[in-house]
């Protein structure tokens, strides 16, 4: 997988745009009325203060503790970035609150401390201990963050974990777990060395001692060389522990003969010589960020029987800590735990190792671009994995468990796995997939409106993303300006700017185009001013003559304007099975709404045409689709001739016998809402739809507009299909983001082989 290329600019606009910060407070209860405004505060909120106040453990039932935890720092060590202060580790702390919510459902607000004061710090968090169920330490440096820790753990009741130090470590011994099953070894008789004596070199330590390594088997090094017994420069109480009964002096020593490198100091600190000097099929952990202490193609080149795991995501095996703290957390509040122990953490990893030994599902193959299965390039399970969520935390919570830590134990694993199964949200999982995907493909997108920024931004974008290359239609002179103005500059170079005055294929657009329209009322005077000056024709005639492999449009025009100018050079019409299709993605719920740009008034056989396109969109995004022709009646009440030919559409899909499920006609509530669908047992329906098939485009506009306006659901969409080219026609009030998301969408079509 290539890295994305990330500009200060856009790091910047991300952070600012649309408005400033990562996270926002959603309340979630009601609170329109004053009766809910009474509950929520006075005089309905004394009930549960005098519960809480009788019995301390119902916190965990009237309040977020549960499934709130802080993470903390003080700034003294921000990403590798040194001591930079409080105030400047705020975007980092904000990013890892929504790192939690993101891969665990764990609601998480970050706090900056402006004290380098151990002390200070120390009781300054412990004091805000009843606020949460659990403390995540961050960027602080060492020693100081070893002191912080051991004296928050000793002092309160919650969960206190230090994810520079213990995430690195838990993720690497999921790691080593699976190098020993390749490798016929056994962590046991292995010699390992360590470089680097910092909070995550220690921690790594600590773990794989806890695992069964003996301590005579490890050595550990830093910056002047191995940590020895009777060494006095550069040492704490923390190195001295570690402390080797060894002749070894320097790192190149220590190698000799070793099974195992564990890396968490600086790029370069490991030379080929080195590794060709280790034990037969070595492993190397070469977890320096942003470059690790030696390539995996430096350390294969002299040892093509390595392991070897980087902290990158463009090499396998990355050692990426978001495999563990969300999960580790999860199970933890899970069973409200007093602390997350050694056995939690061995838990995690033993957890993580065996799901990276199972079978891996396409949709996580996918997002990679390649097929993956256990072995040397495969040895950590992926980050995107959807079966982290519910395998991960059961094992930390028992765990926890078992070693007496929990207040609150699980009594039904089984029905906590399936919860925790619901916590997923597939939205995110959906477009991780896309832009996946469009990875993979590497289509020639055409951006056919160069002279807006939005599109622009986009395009680099996509670009920057690794998606494809740009091509960009609009005039250079002016498309240099908005991207300098933007502070893209740079940028210009990087898209292909191409227009009618600058192509050679201009006289073949125009022949085509008057073939295709001289019997619509079209001379060539016409012809040549739609080929020459309008962009949306200009683009679909790039598309259709192999100068591109996809097109987006429509982000300055409405959708029936831009829809009506690809016509000129394309069939996308109703009579030629064209169909808009729109995804509305809102509280991890995706739900698919057809036909929102095409159709008019389709009649039944019409209607059965769409449901047949958009389950095909829905398998496409990775859903098994549900179909409900919806109404204002349900199942024949209050008849109306509006809703008779919705009741009669799945009737014409009973005569094609097609393979996904459908049902209707029904009103929306009864196809979204599973209480709602209870009082119909016959619904042929399983579940909750995941399709709806409306009754003209004028309702489905209706929808997706007030979904958008009301309930800030994000839109993707609408999406053409039935169409010969990848097509996609934006709304005209899409973001840069909506606009890059319908790009991945069309690039996705150009790879599956439209």
């Amino acid at each position: 997988m290539s890295r994305t290329r990330l500009t200060a600019e856009e790091a910047l606009a991300y952070h600012q745009l649309p408005y400033p910060g990562k996270l926002d407070v959603v309340a979630s209860k009601p609170m329109t009325t004053q009766r809910e405004l009474s509950l929520a505060y006075s005089p309905g909120v004394a009930v549960p203060v005098e519960a809480i106040a009788a019995n301390p453990e119902t916190a965990y039932d009237y309040t977020t503790k549960g499934n709130m935890v802080a993470v903390i720092t003080n700034g003294t060590a921000i990403l590798g970035l040194g001591n930079l202060g409080a105030l400047a580790a705020k975007p980092v702390m904000e990013g890892k609150a929504v790192l939690f919510k993101r891969f665990a459902d764990i609601n998480a607000i970050d706090i900056e401390l402006d004290t380098e004061d151990p002390e200070a710090f120390i009781e300054a968090v412990r004091l805000m201990g009843p606020s949460f169920g659990g403390i995540n330490l961050e960027d602080i440096k060492a020693p100081e963050c070893f002191i912080i820790e051991q004296r928050l753990k000793e002092a309160m009741d919650i969960p206190v974990f230090h994810d520079d130090q213990h995430g690195t470590a838990v993720i690497c011994a999921a790691g080593l777990i699976n190098t020993m099953e390749l490798t016929g070894k056994k962590l046991k008789d292995c010699k390992v060395v360590l470089n680097g004596a910092g909070a995550a070199g220690i921690a790594c330590l600590e773990l794989i001692k806890a695992m069964g390594v003996p301590h005579d088997s490890c050595i550990m090094c830093d910056t002047k060389g191995v940590i020895y017994q009777g060494r006095k420069d550069g040492m704490n109480q923390w190195k001295s522990a570690h402390a080797a009964k060894t002749d070894a002096r320097t790192l190149e020593d220590a190698m000799k003969g070793a099974d195992i490198f564990l890396g968490v100091s600086a790029k370069g600190a490991v030379t080929a010589e080195m590794v060709a000097s280790m034990a037969k099929d070595p492993v190397i952990f070469a977890m320096a960020n942003p470059d690790p202490e030696i390539t995996p193609e430096e350390a294969q080149e002299v040892r093509p029987d390595a392991i070897v795991a980087t902290g990158r995501s463009d090499y396998p095996n990355q050692v990426n800590n978001v495999l563990g703290f969300p999960y580790l957390f999860r199970g933890a509040l899970d069973i409200h735990a007093r602390a997350i122990n050694e056995e939690m953490k061995i838990a995690c990893a033993e957890a993580l190792a065996a799901l990276a030994r199972e079978d891996v599902p396409d949709e996580v193959a996918v997002a990679y671009g390649r097929k993956l299965s256990f072995g040397r390039d495969y040895i950590i399970p992926a980050p995107f994995d959807p079966r982290l969520i519910h395998r991960v935390p059961p094992a930390v919570a028992k765990a926890g468990m078992d070693t007496g830590v929990a207040r609150r134990p699980i009594i039904d694993m089984n029905a906590y796995e399936l919860a925790l199964k619901a916590r997923l949200d597939p939205t995110a999982g959906i477009l991780q997939n896309i832009h996946a995907r469009a990875r993979h493909a590497q289509a020639r997108m055409v951006f056919a409106e160069g002279d807006d920024i939005r599109v622009l931004r986009a395009a680099v974008a996509y670009q920057r993303n690794g998606f494809g290359k740009a091509l960009v239609v609009g005039r250079s002179d002016d498309v240099k300006a908005k991207l300098e103005a933007e502070g893209l500059g740079d940028a210009l170079n990087e898209l292909e700017i191409v227009n009618a005055a600058n192509t050679r294929h201009l006289e073949t657009y125009k022949e085509f185009l008057y073939e295709r329209l001289q019997r619509k009322g079209h001379d060539r005077q016409d012809v040549h001013r739609l080929a020459a000056r309008d962009r949306h024709v200009f683009a679909a005639l790039m598309l259709a003559h192999g100068h591109g492999d996809a097109l987006v449009t429509g982000a300055t025009r409405k959708a029936a304007y831009a829809l009506g100018r690809i016509n000129h050079v394309f069939d996308a019409q109703a009579s030629d099975g064209a169909v808009g299709v729109t995804a509305l993605l809102h509280n991890g719920r995706i739900v698919l709404v057809a036909d929102t740009l095409v159709h008019e008034w389709p009649d039944e056989n019409d209607l059965a045409d769409i449901a047949t396109q958009a389950a095909g969109v829905a398998r496409h995004l990775g859903l098994e689709p549900r179909v409900a022709f919806v109404s204002f009646s349900t199942f024949g009440y209050p008849i109306s001739e509006r809703s008779e030919k919705m009741h009669l559409a799945p009737k014409v899909l009973d005569k094609r016998k097609v393979d996904f499920e459908y049902e209707g006609e029904m009103t929306v509530d009864v196809a979204l809402n599973s209480k709602a669908a209870a009082h119909y047992p016959f619904s042929r329906l399983t579940g909750p739809a995941n399709v709806l098939v409306v009754p003209a485009r004028h309702s489905a506009s209706i929808s997706v507009k007030l979904m958008q306006e009301m309930a800030g659901a994000t839109v993707i969409g609408p999406i053409l299909t039935g169409v010969p080219k990848s097509i996609q026609i934006l709304s005209i009030g899409s973001t840069a983001n909506d606009i890059l998301n319908m790009a991945a969408m069309a690039a996705c079509d150009v790879g599956r082989g439209r």
